[in-house]
């Protein structure tokens, strides 16, 4: 009967030595629970549409970005082309010259090779036509041309910012059709079995505006950006037009001997006669 007495003070002593010694018994944390809600939670337990759903607006979103992106660095270059084209074309001696020290690619130079080149085919057929008109139409293909260019990209985001509130709004109604076939599979629908599932659907709303705002919002700023670059492509076309009627030249710069051109004055006299054209 001692001994076991003994044994329970002992016992009963010992969490009281361990205090006096400043030892403390380690406080295990509870494990963390899993989230049961959230976008983890939403792919974990999506079927197959609901998955692909996702992957759809993530692929959207990247698409609109990386235009918008792209969109913008091209805007950029066209700009430092144009004060480019503005700072040193009209000081040269002629067109051919001013189009030939424009950088490679750019679109001042396309317009006004187009111009040079309709000028030195204004024969045949199109001679019959006033020099005046067929080089304004030239030049008006080409900044039609430049204007095609510049508008490359952006229907892709007018595709996702009109789309893709109705692939969420896709997602959302095919997540609560899983969600009430579960509660009903269940047999219980309390607040805590319908607050999860309906919650985790309208995160897909969720998900595709948060895709189409900023494509919408990058789409009005972009046509904004390209209306403003295109209205100086479009003065200098008709700068162009005009100091090309004015000089006469016709066939400039084009590589070869010197040649004899001749150009029937048209409007009024608007284009003097030129002879001896040659590489400037």
């Amino acid at each position: 009967m001692l001994p076991r007495v003994a044994a329970l003070l002992s016992l009963a002593l010992l969490p009281a030595t361990g205090l006096a010694q400043g030892k403390l018994p380690a406080i295990q944390a509870p494990p963390a629970a899993a989230n049961p809600y959230g976008l983890g939670a939403l792919w974990a337990q999506g079927d197959i549409v609901s998955r692909a759903t996702i992957v759809i607006l993530a692929l959207m979103s990247l698409a609109s970005w990386y235009v918008l992106v792209a969109k913008l660095l091209a805007q950029r270059r066209l700009g430092g082309q144009g004060r480019a084209a503005n700072a040193s074309f009209w000081k040269a001696d002629t067109v051919r010259q001013g189009a030939q020290a424009l950088q490679p690619g750019s679109p001042y130079r396309f317009i006004a090779e187009s111009a040079l080149e309709a000028t030195r085919k204004h024969e045949g057929l199109i001679g019959k036509v006033d020099l005046n008109t067929w080089v304004a139409q030239s030049i008006e293909r080409a900044v039609a041309a430049v204007h095609s260019r510049t508008q490359e990209g952006l229907a892709v985001l007018a595709t996702v910012g009109s789309t893709a509130p109705f692939v969420g709004l896709f997602g959302t109604v095919w997540g609560i059709y899983n969600a009430l076939v579960r509660i009903g599979a269940s047999g219980t629908a309390s607040i805590d079995k319908v607050a999860g599932p309906v919650g985790e659907a309208l995160i897909m709303t969720a998900i595709g505006l948060a895709v189409a705002v900023p494509a919408v919002l990058g789409y009005n700023w972009l046509v904004r950006r390209n209306k403003v670059a295109m209205d100086t492509v479009r003065a200098f076309g008709s700068d162009l037009h005009t100091v090309l009627l004015a000089s006469g030249e016709k066939g400039v710069g084009v590589a070869g001997p010197p040649q004899d051109a001749k150009a029937a004055p048209a409007g009024g006299g608007a284009v003097r006669e030129v002879t001896s054209v040659g590489a400037p």
